[in-house]
């Protein structure tokens, strides 16, 4: 009985422990872009916030609204900005870091269904120490940089109307 019970007392300990790491960051302002219909790709974007004297390191998110959920950011390459995907995104002690358009971002891809305006994405992010966080993100009409008319994707069959 003694045995049981120290390890029920470890795994709570554990488990207590996993859930205040998670807790040190702070998800600010999360939204996800909205796309127009037939589009089957976007992304999400927000601040994370680390509230301890510890990076925080989130190495995966997931998503029910689509197939993939990948972390990427965006390099400037040959002249051109390309979309990368990275192994993870680190948030430095004490610090913040922000997931914007034109740097580094979620990716949904493989939508099930169209997005709605002010419908609200479950997103989870899942950190390197174990633990995870759930936020709703409502989805957004943004543009995206590089994406004004004549410049960027403009001309090559891309309506700026639909990125609004």
């Amino acid at each position: 009985m003694k045995l049981i019970s120290s390890v029920l007392l470890v795994l709570l300990v554990l488990s207590h422990n996993l859930v205040a790491a998670g807790n040190d960051v702070n998800i600010i302002d999360p939204y996800v872009r909205s796309v127009p219909p037939g589009q089957t790709v976007s992304a999400a974007f927000l601040q994370l916030e680390n509230k301890s004297s510890e990076v925080r390191t989130v190495i995966n998110a997931t998503s029910p609204v689509s197939k993939v959920v990948e972390l990427h950011s965006h390099v400037h390459e040959d002249g051109m900005m390309k979309m990368r995907r990275v192994d993870s995104i680190a948030i430095p002690a004490n610090g913040t870091t922000v997931l914007k358009p034109g740097g580094l971002h979620i990716m949904l891809i493989g939508l099930h269904k169209p997005l709605k305006l002010e419908q609200k994405v479950s997103l989870t992010l899942e950190f390197k120490d174990g633990s995870s966080q759930t936020v709703e993100a409502p989805v957004r009409k943004i543009m995206m940089p590089g994406m004004m008319k004549g410049k960027g994707m403009m001309g090559k069959g891309m309506n700026p109307d639909m990125m609004k």
